[in-house]
């Protein structure tokens, strides 16, 4: 009987079911090149599709079907490009993917005024669109190990924005709008080409409390004569007090100061 039951809950029809009543697909090192054509079927009764570490090359037009869809984890894939529909996924709100082969992302991200979190680490991105400036609601944006040489001027409308990392670029400038990012903490750009930021970046960026600039040209004078650079260090330095209060676990880098040039 315990054969039969267990052959029971992996056949196919009860693996929709199962995915039907939690609204949760996951798929993570399943081997596949494809999604499953049943996915679609779901319609609106999926949440969350995590397909994570496959062998995927294309997303299908069909996955704008799955409107109420909140998180689409396509990580670790071989995916090369987006769908135009994907704007049509109006309920995402994380979309992770991380470790493809995608060259340029759709204008028809812009529509995605719900998404919170944004990687698209690892890839070979040379550009972002200028309609990621349409993401309100974005908290964070992760671009880092692709080939930007900049970032558009609409990034300063993502006034959500709480941490944006960049590493691993080769980003020559950053545009002056980042300044309006007024919610923004953390600012990741190791391993760029930077020789400064915008003038005032820390005077205006309020909130800012980490940056790491390791392997850019700019130095640690031109950075400390900064407008802004005081209530800057001392917004560091709290938050690192607080670290210690909390008795955060540290890494093996120990505690995160918030400056590192």
């Amino acid at each position: 009987m315990g054969c039969c039951s267990s052959k029971g809950r992996d056949s196919p029809a009860s693996r929709i079911e199962r995915w039907r009543s939690t609204g949760i697909v996951a798929l993570r090192d399943s081997k596949l090149k494809a999604i499953p054509s049943e996915v679609f079927g779901l319609d609106k009764s999926v949440r969350t599709l995590d397909v994570t570490h496959n062998r995927i090359v294309e997303i299908p037009m069909e996955i704008s079907r799955l409107i109420n869809m909140q998180r689409l984890i396509l990580a670790d894939n071989v995916i090369e490009r987006l769908p135009t529909n994907l704007g049509k996924l109006q309920s995402v709100k994380v979309l992770i993917l991380d470790g493809n082969r995608i060259t340029l992302l759709p204008d028809e991200l812009g529509l995605l005024i719900r998404l919170e979190r944004l990687s698209v680490s690892g890839n070979l991105l040379n550009c972002l669109p200028e309609t990621i400036g349409s993401l309100r609601n974005l908290l964070l944006l992760n671009v880092s190990n692709n080939k930007l040489s900049s970032l558009p001027e609409s990034i300063g409308s993502c006034f959500s924005m709480e941490e944006l990392q960049a590493n691993d670029n080769s980003i020559g400038e950053l545009p002056p709008s980042i300044c309006s990012l007024v919610h923004l903490k953390s600012l990741l750009l190791d391993n760029n080409n930077l020789q400064q930021v915008p003038e005032n970046l820390l005077r205006d960026c309020k909130a800012l409390q980490n940056i790491s600039l390791h392997e850019n040209p700019i130095s640690m004078d031109q950075f400390q004569q900064m407008d802004g650079f005081q209530e800057f260090e001392a917004r560091r330095k709290m938050k690192f007090d607080k670290q210690i209060d909390s008795n955060v676990m540290m890494s093996s880098k120990g505690l995160d100061e918030g400056l590192d040039l």
